[in-house]
């Protein structure tokens, strides 16, 4: 079978989350319809983060769970994880540690996370409306390498 690679960037902060996370939903519920498996990558940095998670869960609830994973991709190991593995596997499927940016400084690890999640993505799902920040550089990133993407707010 087939797999189709979807990852989901946003702003940390979320001004209309409820509109959001309709228009996340009725992505999803199309994606989950498709006859490929599905991996979805979420980075759980911000609101949109979390706000796409919860979107898949419950949408895979709701549809089907046979096809897809919630899979969160970390820049690094946190002790946040080391101290909550148990709990985190009970809401994602897998959780995995990106070997490119795990060894980086801290600060450039989240975009070098960001890049090789990216990379590996058919689809990516963007919550962007201003032009900066990390989603934004990684909202170009998809745009240079031709990743097929949408973005969910108008950038201002």
């Amino acid at each position: 079978m087939d797999t189709l690679t979807v990852s989901f960037f946003g702003h940390r902060r979320l001004d209309n989350a409820f509109g959001i996370e309709q228009t996340l939903e009725t992505i999803i519920r199309k994606l989950l319809n498709r006859p490929e498996y599905i991996e979805f990558l979420v980075g759980r940095d911000g609101e949109f983060d979390q706000l796409a998670s919860s979107a898949v869960k419950r949408c895979r609830r709701e549809i089907r769970e046979d096809n897809s994973a919630l899979i969160w991709v970390l820049p690094y190991a946190t002790a946040e994880l080391r101290d909550n593995e148990e709990a985190f596997l009970r809401y994602y499927d897998e959780i995995e540690i990106c070997e490119r940016s795990a060894g980086s400084h801290y600060k450039a690890a989240i975009q070098i996370r960001n890049r090789a999640m990216i990379d590996r993505s058919d689809f990516a799902v963007f919550c962007v409306e201003r032009r900066q920040g990390g989603a934004y550089q990684t909202l170009r990133y998809a745009e240079k390498h031709g990743v097929r993407h949408i973005n969910l707010l108008n950038i201002k």
